[in-house]
């Protein structure tokens, strides 16, 4: 029977660690882009928006110039 020594349980708590840390990094590493995404969608959202505000503006002063 062998006994460990405390430089294995150490390597161990080491190893347990940084599977602990990559997986938090992933989970960083997939809200950021879930984020950037969502950033993405807002800005092309907002894009439509003054797009449909602009044609609208412009027609509405197309009618009124016509008036004149």
């Amino acid at each position: 029977m062998t006994k460990r020594t405390d430089h294995t349980v150490n390597t161990m708590g080491v190893s347990t660690m940084l599977l602990y840390e990559d997986l938090a990094r992933a989970r960083m590493r997939e809200a950021e882009q879930a984020a950037s995404n969502q950033r993405l969608v807002r800005r092309l959202t907002a894009a439509k928006r003054w797009n449909r505000l602009s044609n609208w503006a412009a027609k509405r002063a197309t009618r009124f110039e016509s008036t004149l």
